[in-house]
């Protein structure tokens, strides 16, 4: 679909849009030819010159369609450019995202050819484009903290177009009460066609929604924001709410978007939430064997604190700095409450503490001393960070040793500062391990970076070893409304030593579900794998401390009805994202909602997924051996490539388009790129060798420099195809099933028209073998002249082992999934073999998968891909089976059922002039047949075969219905007798 769209160009340059007259409604300029979505006599002046002067690449049309089901978001992003001159020209497609997100995929459709992403594991040391390694302390000093930019360009042919789609997805964190989602409105140019569509389902009533106004500057962020509650959101946006569904459309046309702006920064737009929830064990998700769980309660008491302010007065902190932080201070004591300790240290060249050994509870006279010495604070000297640490950690230390310190109060140092150490202990490395040393695990870190010449990557892994959080406050921002609002996020402790517990041999693989504290308003979030498909519950045990209370809540989770409410919910997303009126992009979001709505079936895996890969994350930061360390980087690696993420720990490689001297595209290459092919790789983080935590490229939205680091790289020659035998049985195609009766010397062959989305059972041997292979059906427009709709295609196959321990495969055309004795992800482009004892894999890159069992069970699964795909054509699945010795005579499924059948060939008499019909005797059943012929293995082999009409009626046991399973990894056992008929 997005093949066949029009776009046509329109020329942006900036200048300022002031009050219109109507006299400046000028048609002295055809805009016919621009493809506006507005009237050309109601343009002004000032536009025109705006459209025409212009030279890059215009945007004709930019559609972001975001899908939030329960929390978690999913936004695809399409942008079509125009170069209407007859020299190439480079387009750059830049597009913000939030800073907690991972890109999922990355598309390029230039002069009607497509160019796919591919997620590959980071090496150790990344290149540049000019050769050089990238410096480790790159983006460091970046003061952009909610977002950060991915950027790509690539040549467009002289009077042709480029499509780039781009999806990225995110857990949405609860703060201060509250969900926020933001999208980046900053294509850098007044766009002929802009539209967002957010769509929220949840499976709570959706309560306090509110939009915002287009967030430009830095002063507003989620914690300093209460002001701005009040206020409109932007022109044209559109807010329809139900119960548990709520749209959000915003579509400025090019005169309101000149209104706003004319350099095409128009802002974020800021959609803020909450759901409604109960006292208890929280709301539980399940889905397609994988489970989430949402914790966040509420009407308890707060927790008494013992909190440390650590506080940076170095010389950098004169003006400004210090006088907000100041403010800030002032007001948070205010909101210490009875029943709180705490104390003040500030620190440059020296070290100050406001009261020496101790801490201090909360009275009046206390808040009135601390006052002023917050006011005494100068600004003077150097800045000594680890004597800082050093000294709040040893005072905090001795106070919780201490008689006074009550047994369950939530223990904490807060700790600011703008710069990077000069003083003392200059070493990070240094620095965090006398922080481990002093803390002793015994209380959390929280860190805050002030301004540009922070090192960022030192505080937030102060904060991640330390159970805490860090957050970074922009140079120019109101730092005065952030320090208080990251205060608020974390100055009410609900709970403390929290322990989240399931059915032991139920799950497997739970995310983080240990946490040292809860804070009021935020919302913790656990996923995992559900491992026993015969268990109807699930028992869920919260234990945690309030105060001098344990706190211990159990329940038993119904299963079977949190799947049929979580698939109406789903369901619910869906119908919500096909709804809506017609605009001039309706067609784009419709299609993007089509492929959001593809991903959000299996969200709850997703969310899995995105979680576990956060963990992966975090463990290795604390990680206290290297082998430790090893072995985390390579879980997060695998599950960053099994979702496609990218992550600091991954590449994204997209191969460019070559545009010949005279503005033409270059013929489509007849090879696979070899080893001096360009190709750009997009780098989300730095290389991480030197032990330290990556840091984002973060560059403001006016910069030049917006890439997370584009750079020139190699592409593997793709290896020869290994000559492999010619099996016959197998179904691959459209799908074209072929089965081989050897003892009849007869090939039979029938096609299945199933539906996209549906699970085919191929084999199932569940209870002799253990072996069960399933295939999942993908959907692509029928080729020109075909008589079908639609084509269906197998996009993943799995083969699942019960015996003598569950292990499985899981093939797509781009990666295997190897779950035996470890899991891996191995990538289909290489070549590899590995042997995990029940199941063993061998891929020769970009041919071929041979799965074996137990050595006398083999499958062949061929790979189709597409370099440069037609709009009908799809990477797929060919499955074949080579050796079925190891299957029982009870073996089922589509192919199953044939492997140890025998039939027979006869004919219908003759009636009047017909010809003599062929029928096949199958298990007693007469199945009328004709001769056909089939090419296999990718067209290289012919087979001539009786083929039986109508979805295999007769010829197969049952209905074709019969064979659909509920998910990959249904293993139940086939329900019916065979047909009679």
């Amino acid at each position: 679909m997005l093949l066949l769209l029009t776009f046509l160009i329109i020329f942006s340059s900036p200048t300022v849009l002031g009050q219109q007259e109507e006299s400046l409604f000028e048609d002295d300029v055809d805009l016919a030819d621009f493809d506006l979505d507005i009237a050309p006599r109601r343009v002004p002046r000032q536009v025109k010159t705006i459209l025409t002067k212009e030279s890059k690449p215009h945007i004709q049309e930019l559609s972001i369609k975001t899908t939030i089901i329960s929390r978690y978001a999913f936004t695809a992003v399409y942008c079509a450019m125009l170069n209407r001159h007859s020299a190439a020209a480079e387009g750059v497609f830049s597009f913000q995202i939030p800073a907690g997100a991972y890109v999922s995929n990355f598309t390029m459709i230039i002069g009607g050819r497509v160019y796919q992403s591919e997620v590959r594991p980071k090496q150790k040391k990344v290149q540049q484009e000019n050769g050089k390694a990238r410096n480790k302390e790159s983006g460091e000093a970046s003061p952009e903290q909610e977002l950060e930019v991915f950027r790509m360009s690539a040549s467009i042919p002289g009077r042709n177009r480029a499509v780039f789609l781009l999806t990225y997805e995110e857990l949405l964190q609860r703060r201060l009460g509250r969900y926020e989602h933001v999208t980046s409105l900053r294509p850098l140019q007044l766009v002929s066609r802009l539209s967002l569509d957010v769509t929220i389902v949840d499976h709570s009533p959706i309560t306090h929604l509110q939009v915002l106004p287009l967030r430009n500057g830095r002063s507003t962020n989620s914690g300093s924001s209460k002001t701005q509650v009040k206020k409109d959101p932007p022109v044209t946006s559109v807010i329809k709410q139900e119960k548990n569904v709520c749209k959000i459309t915003f579509g400025p046309n090019i005169v309101q978007q000149a209104k706003i702006t004319t350099s095409g920064l128009l802002g974020d737009f800021v959609i803020r939430y909450d759901v409604q929830r109960e006292m208890g064990i929280g709301d539980i998700q399940v889905l397609n064997g994988h489970f989430v769980h949402y914790f966040a309660p509420k009407d308890l008491p707060a927790v008494p604190k013992n909190v440390v302010f650590v506080i940076d007065t170095s010389a950098s902190m004169v003006g400004t700095k210090i006088r907000q932080t100041k403010d800030a201070l002032f007001t948070i004591l205010k909101d210490l409450r009875p029943g709180d300790h705490f104390n003040f240290i500030s620190f440059s060249n020296k070290i100050k503490v406001w009261q020496p050994n101790r801490l201090v509870p909360v009275t009046p006279l206390n808040i009135r001393d601390a006052k002023k010495f917050i006011y005494m604070m100068v600004p003077t000297g150097g800045t000594n960070i680890d004597g800082g640490i050093q000294t709040g950690s040893d005072l905090l230390r001795e106070y919780l040793s201490s008689p006074d310190a009550g047994p369950n109060s939530v223990s904490l140092i807060i700790f600011m500062t703008d710069g990077r150490p000069t003083v003392g202990e200059i070493k990070p490395t240094a620095i965090l391990g006398n922080t481990r040393s002093a803390v002793q695990e015994k209380f959390c870190i929280f860190t805050i970076g002030m301004g540009n010449d922070v090192d960022y990557r030192l505080l937030d892994r102060m904060a991640l070893e330390n159970c805490g959080m860090m957050r970074r406050i922009p140079e120019d921002a109101d730092a005065s409304a952030m320090l208080k609002g990251f205060y608020d996020e974390i100055g009410t402790p609900l709970l403390s030593d929290i322990r989240i517990n399931y059915t032991e041999d139920s799950v497997q693989y739970v995310t983080q579900h240990l946490f040292t504290n809860y804070f009021n308003g935020s919302e913790i979030v656990i996923a995992g794998k559900l491992t026993n498909d015969s268990v109807k519950s699930l028992h869920v045990q919260v234990t945690a401390s309030n105060n001098d209370k344990n706190i211990i809540l159990e329940t038993d989770i119904p299963l079977g009805n949190r799947q049929i409410e979580t698939e109406k919910h789903v369901n619910a997303a869906r119908v919500a994202m096909a709804s809506g009126p017609k605009t001039p992009a309706s067609g784009v979001t419709h299609g993007l909602g089509i492929a959001l709505g593809s991903i959000a079936e299996d969200f709850v895996e997703r969310v899995w997924g995105f979680l576990s890969v956060k963990d992966g994350l975090r463990s290795r930061l604390r990680s206290q051996t290297s082998k430790e360390r090893e072995d985390h980087i390579k879980q997060a690696t695998n599950l960053s490539l099994t979702y496609n993420f990218l992550t600091p720990l991954t590449n994204m490689v997209v191969e460019k388009p070559e545009v010949l001297a005279d503005g033409t595209m270059a013929p489509t290459p007849t090879r696979p790129p070899s080893s001096g092919d360009a190709v750009s790789i997009v780098n989300e983080l730095p290389s991480d060798a030197e032990d330290e935590e990556p840091q984002r490229d973060n560059k403001k939205p006016s910069s030049q420099n917006l890439s997370l680091g584009n750079k020139i790289g190699k592409v593997e020659r793709r290896p020869d195809k290994k000559s492999i035998t010619v099996f016959k049985t197998s179904a691959d195609g459209d799908p074209h099933f072929v089965v081989e009766f050897p003892m009849s010397k007869l090939t039979v062959c029938f096609n299945i028209n199933g539906e996209p989305g549906h699970i085919l059972r191929l084999v199932s041997d569940h209870k002799n073998s253990g072996v069960t292979v399933n295939g999942k059906l993908i959907g692509a427009p029928a080729p020109p002249g075909s008589h079908k709709k639609q084509r269906t295609y197998f996009s993943t196959i799995t083969i699942v082992v019960d015996l003598p321990k569950r292990a499985y495969i899981e093939v797509t055309p781009k990666k295997v999934i190897l779950d035996g004795r470890d899991r891996m992800v191995l990538p289909c482009h290489s070549t590899v073999s590995v042997d995990s004892g029940v199941l063993s894999v061998s891929i020769v890159g970009k041919s071929n998968v041979t799965v074996t069992v137990g050595g006398n069970v083999m499958f062949v699964i061929l790979l189709h891909q597409y370099k440069n795909p037609a709009s009908y054509q799809r990477d797929h699945l060919g499955f074949y089976i080579g050796n079925s010795k190891g299957l029982s005579h009870q073996c089922h499924g589509l192919l199953g059922q044939f492997l140890y059948e025998e039939v027979g060939l006869a004919e219908l008499p003759a009636e009047a002039d017909s010809e003599p019909s062929p029928i096949l005797k199958v298990k007693e059943r007469s199945v009328p047949v004709v001769k056909k012929n089939r090419r296999i293995f990718s067209g290289t082999q012919n087979v001539d075969c009786w083929f039986a009409r109508n979805n295999a009626a007769k010829l197969i046991d049952g209905q074709y219905e019969d064979y659909l399973m509920s998910h990959m990894f249904d293993t139940g056992d086939w329900p019916h007798g065979t047909n009679t008929a």
